[in-house]
Formats: C-alpha cells, sequence, structure tokens
C-alpha cells in the first residue's frame, strides 16, 4: 500500500503535517476527514522521487538524502526492532511513526511501500542509493540472504555511529584552527584598513626616511585601499576556477596525488582511506559477499582517487589468482601494518578479524596524528598573530620613538 504525505488543518485550525498509507490519494483525503482534519495537500511519497528509466530513485533538486546522523539513527532503529521480533514492514512503519525529519519519513515510508509491493529490503534501498551507500545496501542483501540480518544491521549500526564520531571528532577538532584563523585574517584586514591610514597622516609632518618596517606598512595599508576589492575578486575567481578544474577527474587525480606527497597531510589522507577500506571490506566479507564484489564496493568509500584506482586494480590481480596483500602491496600507497595484518588474515584464514583490527590501528594512528597536528597548529597560529599584530605595532611606534630626529 503506497505511502502518502499530508499537509492539512485541524479543528483548532493549526496545520498539521504527517504521513499515513492507502490507495489512493482520494482515499487519504477521507480517511483525513473522519479523524476531523481539513486536508490541504495529499501527495504520494514516491513520487516525491523522480524515477528513471532503470526503476530508481534520482535524488530530489534540494536535498531529500540522508544525513550521516539521520543514516546511523535509521540503522541502530531498524536492527534493535527487527532485532526485538518485529517484521521488516512493521519496523520501518515505527521508525516512521517515530522520525520527526520530513526527508526520513519520506525515504523510509516508500522504502516500506517498495517492501509491501514483494520487494526485499535491498533492493527497497537501492530505489535510494543516494541514501543508502553500495555498502549499505550491498550488506543487507548480504544479510537476507543469509538470515542473518539482525546481526548484519547491527554492525552496518555499529559501523556508521563510529563513522559520525569521526566525524565529529575531526570537524571538532578543526573548528577552532579554523575559527582562529578566519578572526586573525579580520584582524589583521581591519588594522591595516582602517587603523593604518589614520595613523599614516601623522607622519605627513616628518621630513626625513621612515624606518623600513613604516613604509613596508604604508605601502601594505595603500595596496590594500586601492586594490583590495579587486584582490578579493581575484582570490575568488582563482578559488572557483580551482574548484571547476578539480571537477574534471584528470586534474583531480594529480591534485589527490600530489596530496600524498605532502608531509603531514598526505599521511592523513593514505591513513583515513585505508581505514576507510579495511573496515568496509571488513563488514562486506564476514556478511558474505564475494571478495571481489566486496573490493569493488569498498573502493567506492574512498575519496582519494589513486587508493580508489589501486584497489580497482588490485582487485583485478585477486581476480587472477593473486593473494589480497601482494596485489595491494604492489600500490605503495597503503600502510605497511596494514599489509601485514592483512597478509596474516589470509594465511590464518582470520581475513575479517585482521582487517577489523588494520582499520582500528589506523583509526587511531589518525587519531594521535590529528591531535598532534591541532596541537601544534594552534599555539602557531597564535604566535602568527601576535608576530604580525607585533609588526604592525612597531611599524608605528618607531617613528613616534625617532620623533625628536624626525620632526622639522
Amino acid at each position: 500500500m503506497p505511502a502518502f504525505e499530508y499537509r492539512a488543518l485541524n479543528s483548532k485550525g493549526k496545520e498539521e503535517r504527517g504521513i499515513i498509507e492507502g490507495d489512493t490519494s482520494r482515499q487519504v483525503r477521507q480517511a483525513l476527514r473522519n479523524r476531523e482534519l481539513t486536508p490541504l495537500e495529499v501527495q504520494a511519497v514516491i513520487k516525491k522521487h523522480k524515477e528513471t528509466a532503470t526503476g530508481v530513485m534520482s535524488r530530489p533538486l534540494f536535498g531529500g538524502g540522508l544525513s550521516p546522523t539521520d543514516l546511523a539513527l535509521v540503522t541502530r532503529q531498524l536492527a534493535t526492532l527487527i532485532g526485538s521480533g518485529s517484521p521488516i514492514e512493521e519496523a520501518l512503519n515505527s521508525i516512521v511513526r517515530q522520525s520527526e525529519n520530513g526527508s526520513m519519513r519520506r525515504i523510509i515510508s516508500a522504502v516500506r511501500s517498495k517492501v509491501l509491493e514483494g520487494h526485499t529490503l535491498a533492493n527497497a534501498l537501492g530505489q535510494f542509493p543516494h541514501a543508502f551507500p553500495a555498502l549499505y545496501r550491498a550488506t543487507v542483501g548480504a544479510g537476507e540472504k543469509s538470515g542473518h540480518l539482525e546481526q548484519v544491521l547491527e554492525r552496518l549500526a555499529d559501523y556508521t555511529e563510529n563513522r559520525q564520531l569521526s566525524q565529529q571528532k575531526v570537524s571538532s577538532a578543526l573548528a577552532y584552527p579554523i575559527l582562529l584563523s578566519v578572526v586573525s585574517i579580520g584582524i589583521v584586514i581591519a588594522l591595516l584598513k582602517f587603523v593604518v591610514p589614520n595613523v599614516i597622516k601623522v607622519f605627513d609632518t616628518f621630513n626625513h626616511e621612515l624606518p623600513l618596517l613604516t613604509r613596508l606598512l604604508i605601502k601594505s595599508s595603500q595596496f590594500l585601499e586601492n586594490y583590495g576589492t579587486a584582490l578579493l575578486i581575484g582570490i575568488v575567481g582563482i578559488a572557483f576556477l580551482i574548484l571547476l578544474l578539480l571537477k574534471q577527474e584528470s586534474w583531480k587525480m594529480r591534485f589527490q596525488r600530489w596530496q600524498l606527497k605532502i608531509p603531514v597531510i598526505g599521511r592523513l589522507v593514505r591513513s583515513t582511506n585505508s581505514e576507510r577500506f579495511a573496515r568496509t571490506l571488513s563488514i562486506l566479507a564476514s556478511s558474505g559477499v564475494p571478495i571481489i564484489d566486496a573490493m569493488h564496493i569498498a573502493a567506492e568509500v574512498v575519496s582519494n582517487l589513486p587508493m580508489r584506482q589501486a584497489i580497482l586494480e588490485a582487485a583485478a590481480r585477486v581476480r587472477e589468482g593473486t593473494s589480497i596483500y601482494k596485489a595491494l602491496e604492489k600500490s605503495t600507497l597503503f600502510p605497511p601494518m596494514m599489509i601485514y595484518l592483512i597478509a596474516s588474515g589470509e594465511g590464518s584464514g582470520r581475513l575479517e578479524q585482521m582487517l577489523e583490527r588494520a582499520a582500528t590501528q589506523q583509526e587511531r594512528e589518525i587519531q594521535a596524528r590529528l591531535a598532534t597536528f591541532v596541537g601544534l597548529l594552534e599555539p602557531a597560529l597564535i604566535l602568527l598573530m601576535g608576530g604580525i599584530v607585533t609588526l604592525i605595532v612597531l611599524a608605528i611606534m618607531l617613528p613616534i620613538l625617532n620623533m625628536p630626529q624626525l620632526v622639522r
């Protein structure tokens, strides 16, 4: 039975929104009237997502997907409800009723409609690839085939929650340095544009040559005064051009290959993508997904294109009979410890456990490196800001201290 999203007025004249099931919109309107609601708008949920020729729902024009937080919440709720013995359609219906997020309600209602039509949960999720990644759909499909959907969903819930937590840690760690950088740049620009020009007028009474630091400060202030707007337009234009170039795969590949060579950032990028790959491959392999398919799906979670290409090339070698660790080792892009753990897992028949251990080891390394990086970055920014302000103050004070020699 299809789901419909409605907007109606209650007996007090207040607007209510929700989702209700019915065969037709006419039947839904009548059901709303029976509940003493005046329907204003009734629209089928499934129609809110444009269906392509392959039957897959495309991404709506303005958002409509699930955020990492929403996906983690849905997965945990689904795992808990199915684990308690609820049928899939009832579990989905409970999530719809409890959700306050309109986008989530629409998507889960549409998924439930597909399940009620006889589709498997994985096929129903496949109608919304923008909301449920390939890893998610493949793992659910493997869980349904093996009859261990509850356990698979529990692992998926842990994975999505841990990934969300990691993203929050990174965002929180970088928030203060970014804010400090923006404030520092703003203060320097304000000093050069509003304070320094007023101080410069005092120096017009001097007939001797000003100190070099003062002359540089005056030139910087004049440049910002005369060409500040053009400079801002130029910076925005260059940033826009770079973003435009990075949309082309060839330029993006070059940039990300260069990114891997940067001493600190390169190791962080390599560790982050290795952790994602190892954890995803562990989940897929333990869920019964064939290892070649699992490697192709796991490659999709790797954001760095050279590393993704290396994984796909490694999958081709594994298909020809090469071991996984040798195929990955050939690219020289993955951490040696991860290669060693994969080799140990293949040799002992505990590949899934070793992949999970490799992911955990990379995650700890990321957190340690990020903590060190942020710990050094914050005082460095403070020292840099203090140094710039000190130079500006010195440039203003030097002529004043030498005033007896410079005054007419």
